[in-house]
């Protein structure tokens, strides 16, 4: 079982940034964070895969393309979302996932998910 922790959420004004941080237990071959706003359902935004120790596979939901970045220090076990430009609707509870090689955008494809963390883009 792994569990996973995000922290970094807040009240941020339209335009400024975030960064959330996800801390796992114990190292998975990815790594992503999805999204869910009130009244809609969770949303992919951002997946990272371990290819080698020379580097990982990235995708992004084309919403958030451009203005977030994923990374990750294997050493920690710890997955990023760096996220710049916010708008108002990026406001969501953003969830931590980790899963095997094959994770993506399907929300039934990930096998661990953290608690959430509060975004909030004031206008």
């Amino acid at each position: 079982q792994v569990q996973l922790v995000e922290s970094g959420g807040g009240l941020v004004q339209a335009g400024g940034s975030l960064r959330l941080s996800c801390a796992s237990s114990g190292r998975t071959f990815s790594m992503g964070w999805f999204r869910q706003a009130p009244g809609k359902e969770r949303e992919f935004v951002a997946a990272t895969t371990w290819i080698s120790w020379s580097g990982s596979s990235t995708r992004y939901a084309d919403s958030v393309k451009g203005r977030f970045t994923i990374s990750r220090d294997n050493d920690k076990n710890t997955v990023y979302l760096q996220m710049n430009s916010l708008k108002p609707e990026d406001t969501a509870v953003y969830y931590c996932a980790a899963g095997g090689p094959y994770a993506n955008g399907n929300i039934n494809s990930w096998d661990y998910w953290g608690q959430g963390t509060q975004v909030t883009v004031a206008s």
